[in-house]
């Protein structure tokens, strides 16, 4: 069974439909969630699933390889990024390679890039009247949102449509799709 980690900056509705998918599923676990942010709410739902958590801190993270020697100690095979908004550092990319996972609110390459996540993705597809949104799984690399994407999944925008519902459409897309992906993902490595 491989071991996932899932790292996330916010209330967590990504990391909580992972960890229930994979519990019915024998070819992976959800084994550990770590934030950057002490109140994050994917904290508290990992401690309801009874994962474990661990708190990211610029030193453990970015300075240091401390959390690099602590996903190899507790033999983690995959890390997937679910709304987790600090970059990846160079290290860790090395020591993951093609195995760090990320999801991203928009159809890459349209849309990505630092400070492009949630909310600011969906007014920039509003204001650019796109008629189609979407979401792209892709590998993780040194660079924001330029990893090889792995699978895109769309969805029709109209005229009509607000930030609020173009969020709602792509969010639909991320509960459905996400989960699956990362699995076909772990069969195919």
């Amino acid at each position: 069974m491989k071991r996932i980690a899932i790292l996330a900056s916010g209330a967590g509705s990504n990391a909580a439909n992972i960890i229930q998918y994979f519990k019915s599923k024998s070819i992976a676990e959800v084994v550990l969630v770590a934030s950057n942010k002490s109140d994050a709410g994917v904290l508290r739902i990992a401690e309801t699933n009874g994962v474990p958590t661990h708190l990211l801190t610029k030193q453990n993270f970015v300075l240091t390889d401390e959390f690099v020697k602590q996903l190899q100690l507790m033999k983690v095979d995959f890390v997937v990024l679910a709304g987790f908004l600090w970059k990846v550092p160079a290290a860790m990319v090395a020591h993951f390679p093609q195995h760090i996972i990320n999801i991203h609110p928009s159809l890459l390459p349209k849309y990505g890039g630092k400070g492009m996540y949630g909310h600011f993705v969906h007014e920039a597809v509003h204001a650019a009247h796109e008629a189609e949104s979407g979401i792209t799984v892709h590998w993780v690399n040194e660079h924001y949102d330029e990893g090889a994407i792995i699978a895109q999944h769309r969805v029709e925008i109209s005229e009509s449509d607000s930030v609020a519902d173009i969020e709602s459409k792509v969010r639909a897309l991320e509960m459905e799709w996400f989960p699956i992906i990362i699995e076909k993902v772990i069969k195919d490595s």
